[in-house]
């Protein structure tokens, strides 16, 4: 800054201000300084400014699977916002891992980070209780939170289960098997939850349960295969998939592996609307998820509490919907 003030012909709080408050100082200054900027190559060393300053505009985003396109369009979203806002976004993978979670929160909490938004692998209450005792400020993203120790957005799993099942009944399938995670991924368990509700209002249906190791294609695909290989007696005519990666692997084991027809033989919906289920081999039903509004909201209330005195926590709640294509339509 004293090269830059040097060369500019001003003072050290002149640079100052027009590195942070380029309206108190005329036009004319500013693009003195901003050219002596540009010639000398100077970039701000932002670390020490948030030290000083108490504060960051930078948040810490940490999501269980980047590789689902779900989390990639969450991510979006919460970028968009951000950036709209000042801030940026840094972005850690979990991969599920608990270890490797909690070591994105330590590189954050290193960094100095304005806040985190987490979808947590394990216990929601724990891991906020742990960003909390770190002075971290936390919104958690995709899952359901006490509103009385931080603010949350999600998307009402339960009832998006009770459409799934519900479209597939109502097309005539009489047994159901649901796909997915085991009791590990409470997005999972809520989703199956609302299968078991609406099939209460169907007392002749049946339900199979079959969960993955991963939420994944290839996981799908060994599903597919499993029951591509059941007696004809004993196989499910619809397929409910907890997210669309699973049901892609279902389609192909079934169409490829064992030749049975979707929908003919087997319909199918999956969860989360990815682009690409309208591009399946079979364009593929499926429950849509508000994901990109769901990383904007989760900033908007991260930076809601960063900033405003009177911030109260929030639970926000949104509803899925049905998106209906090929894969699950009755045949005639």
């Amino acid at each position: 800054m004293s090269d830059v003030a040097k060369k500019a012909g001003v003072s050290i709080g002149t640079v100052s201000n027009v590195l942070n408050h380029a309206n108190r100082v005329k036009p004319g200054t500013v693009k003195k300084v901003q050219r002596a900027i540009e010639e000398l190559g100077f970039v701000r060393n932002d670390a020490a400014r948030q030290l000083k300053a108490g504060n960051s505009r930078t948040i810490g985003l940490v999501v269980p699977d980047a590789s689902n396109p779900f989390f990639a369009d969450l991510a979006k979203g919460a970028e968009n916002l951000a950036i709209a806002r000042e801030f940026a976004v840094i972005i850690g993978n979990s991969s599920e891992d608990n270890s490797r979670e909690s070591s994105y929160i330590n590189l954050f909490h290193e960094q100095r980070v304005g806040g985190v938004l987490i979808s947590p692998v394990r216990g929601v209450n724990k891991r906020i209780e742990q960003l909390h005792h770190m002075g971290i400020n936390a919104v958690i993203v995709d899952r359901e939170a006490d509103a009385t120790i931080c603010c949350s957005v999600s998307v009402d799993d339960v009832a998006g289960g009770r459409l799934a099942s519900r479209h597939l009944l109502d097309q005539g399938r009489k047994h159901i098997a649901f796909v997915g995670g085991g009791p590990s991924i409470q997005q999972t368990v809520d989703r199956l939850e609302g299968v078991r509700q609406e099939m209460l209002n169907f007392p002749k249906a049946r339900l199979s349960v079959f969960e993955t190791s991963e939420m994944n294609v290839l996981a799908g695909r060994k599903v597919g295969i499993e029951i591509g290989k059941l007696p004809a007696t004993e196989r499910p005519d619809g397929v409910f998939c907890a997210n669309d990666l699973v049901a892609v692997g279902v389609m192909q084991a079934l169409l490829f592996e064992n030749s049975i027809k979707v929908p003919e033989q087997i319909a199918m919906i999956g969860y989360d609307d990815i682009d690409f289920a309208q591009s399946t081999i079979v364009p593929l039903s499926s429950v849509r998820q508000p994901s990109h509004l769901l990383g904007s909201s989760a900033v908007e209330l991260l930076i809601s509490e960063l900033q405003d005195v009177d911030h109260v926590h929030r639970q926000i709640t949104f509803q899925p919907e049905i998106v209906i294509r090929e894969s699950s339509l009755r045949t005639k």
